[in-house]
């Protein structure tokens, strides 16, 4: 797991990761990070405008942005992910924030399985904002059953083509594995979460005590999205944050 490194125009630490996103975001001393939801989905264009206009108003700089949580009509292909991320980030390129190769921002994005939007859409997003609270303040983006590195999905993704309890077991292993990695880049732990989202469509009761509570990955109970990850042949993805304000909108 790379070294957490400072992104001083937004307040904030990141986990480098891909250029589509970072592992994660965690506030520098000074900040806190603050959530907004949206009460519906906002498609991405109108979504990027309304981040804007709320991050100025709170009289912040968009460097601010730390992560965003997108919603998909479905799963997409390899290459029709990698089409939709190099059209994502070109407005975190306007912004800052991304410079063509190095990407602070973390983010989930997940396809609903009912009721899906009718295009990539926003969420929620994160920003830091001046704070004198020390709590520990960060999101870890979304994580799915894929090994980290260079190869592709079909070659990095854990009981690829298995969905059997067993499977999904070892698929949920793995991303709340990669959730603690992602935590201990930061020095933080389970502990310090104040929510956890999983998305999936696939049972979780069964290993949901063992695998999940008991390593206390729901010290604040667990938010489960009947939703897919983004890329096809993933069936499990997993985030978690601590964060001091959460705002709908």
């Amino acid at each position: 797991m790379p070294n957490a490194l400072d992104f001083i125009p937004g307040g904030y630490r990141f986990i480098p990761a891909v250029f589509q996103y970072s592992g994660g975001a965690a506030a520098l001393p000074g900040h806190a990070v603050e959530r907004v939801q949206f009460r519906m989905p906002v498609p991405l264009k109108q979504g990027f405008e309304r981040i804007e206009r709320h991050i100025s108003g709170a009289r912040r700089p968009l460097t601010s942005l730390c992560a965003c949580e997108l919603r998909s009509p479905a799963q997409f292909t390899e290459q029709g992910f990698r089409a939709f991320n190099e059209s994502y980030v070109a407005t975190l390129e306007k912004w800052k924030l991304y410079d063509g190769k190095v990407n602070p921002v973390a983010r989930s994005n997940v396809c609903p399985e009912v009721d899906p939007p009718a295009e990539p859409s926003f969420h929620a997003f994160s920003f830091t904002v001046a704070a004198n609270n020390s709590a520990p303040s960060f999101i870890i983006a979304g994580s799915a059953e894929a090994r980290e590195g260079g190869a592709s999905y079909n070659e990095r993704i854990v009981r690829r083509g298995e969905a059997s309890l067993d499977a999904m077991r070892e698929k949920a292993r793995h991303v709340l594995g990669e959730m603690e990695r992602r935590l201990a880049a930061f020095g933080y732990s389970w502990a310090d979460t104040t929510a956890t989202q999983v998305y999936t469509v696939h049972d979780l009761y069964p290993f949901l005590a063992d695998e999940i509570v008991r390593r206390g990955a729901a010290r604040s109970g667990l938010t489960w999205h009947y939703a897919r990850p983004p890329v096809q042949q993933l069936e499990y993805e997993m985030d978690c944050r601590s964060t001091l304000r959460e705002t709908i909108v």
